[in-house]
């Protein structure tokens, strides 16, 4: 089965501020720019990186102007399947409130994966074995 990825907002970011160039956040970032592998975002999704990205100390860190920023993520967007997940009830809570739109867009399809720094998330029990590691996934993608 073919497997579709969520990328953190955390990763994206890791992305752009990083001075590592073969990180594996570099290579994720570089992978959705490029359309490498199958990923998907959600609106919220995208709305998260566009408000973490606008962030004035990280604007400091990744020196993009929101001209820039914009560049990024419609190339982004351009490459990702689009996904509205439902509201549903039976979806799990999330280990932290502000990312239960990442636990709804997981639940949404079986075939979905999250790439994620977040140890709240990562440690999670309900969804064991769906989220991973930036280092995990690029040691997967590119060995």
């Amino acid at each position: 089965m073919t497997r579709f990825f969520i990328i953190d907002t955390n990763v994206v970011v890791a992305g752009l501020i990083t001075q590592h160039a073969q990180s594996s956040v570099v290579r994720i970032l570089d992978g959705m720019l490029r359309a490498e592998f199958g990923f998907v975002l959600s609106q919220t999704l995208l709305t998260e990186y566009r408000s973490v990205l606008e962030r004035p100390k990280l604007r400091k860190l990744h020196g993009l102007s929101e001209p820039e920023i914009e560049i990024v993520l419609t190339d982004i967007a351009r490459h990702a399947i689009m996904l509205a997940p439902l509201i549903n009830p039976k979806v799990p809570v999330a280990p932290d409130v502000g990312d239960q739109f990442l636990w709804d867009l997981l639940a949404s399809r079986s075939d979905l994966t999250l790439v994620s720094g977040d140890k709240l998330l990562l440690q999670d029990a309900v969804m064991q074995g769906r989220v991973i590691l930036p280092q995990a996934f690029a040691e997967q993608r590119w060995p």
